[in-house]
């Protein structure tokens, strides 16, 4: 049988000194209130990129993906953990605090819903000590470039990402979900020129002259 867990971060409670790991703490904490209410979800964004592996240092919130129909019966689940759900100006997530930092539920990711299928090509992986469904490697690049804008075009945030999980991405996936916006193309060119992944050799032939 499984112990009881504790409240999550509750008052007073000593918190990790490394800011890291006090974003793991909240994580694991989170990750484990949505598995023990039976919902479905996936962890995306730094978190997640961690959890495949990737080297550095955590300076972000924690992000999770839930179905939007779950996401009223998610925020019942973690009011009756303990935890203070807060509902943003945005109409595309909801926010809690673990272990004082910010936890994202995300039922929008890149500007489309959730979905089933997103959730079920998860992979279950250890999260430190807890395991839990964390989005796939193709999905999380997909998911930051297709996030890139006019208004947000920060390449050097996600560059490390790419490097580290290169090997682990279908980048052909990548080029095709995220179409011919300017942004994402200009990402994966970039990508390209610094040799962290291959010239995309269909596309190139594609343009030639007959």
């Amino acid at each position: 049988m499984e112990e009881p867990m504790s409240n999550p971060a509750p008052q007073g409670q000593d918190l990790p000194l490394d800011r890291s790991q006090a974003i793991l703490e909240a994580t694991k904490q989170v990750g484990a209130i949505l598995k023990r209410a039976g919902h479905k979800f996936a962890l995306a964004g730094s978190v997640a990129v961690y959890a495949h592996g990737a080297a550095g240092r955590l300076q972000h919130d924690a992000d999770f993906c839930v179905l939007p129909e779950d996401a009223e019966a998610v925020a019942a689940s973690l009011t009756e953990a303990g935890l203070t759900v807060r509902v943003p100006p945005e109409d595309w997530l909801l926010k809690t605090t673990c272990f004082e930092q910010d936890v994202d539920i995300i039922f929008e990711l890149a500007h489309q819903p959730v979905t089933p299928v997103l959730l079920a090509r998860a992979e279950e992986l250890p999260v430190d000590s807890v395991r839990m469904p964390v989005l796939s490697p193709t999905d999380l690049l997909v998911s930051l470039n297709t996030a890139f804008s006019e208004h947000h075009c920060d390449f050097g945030a996600v560059l490390p990402v790419a490097r580290s999980l290169r090997e682990k991405v279908d980048w052909q996936e990548v080029r095709g979900r995220c179409g011919d916006e300017p942004m994402p193309a200009a990402f994966l060119f970039l990508l390209e020129r610094l040799n962290v992944i291959d010239a995309d050799t269909k596309s190139a032939a594609q343009q030639e002259p007959p």
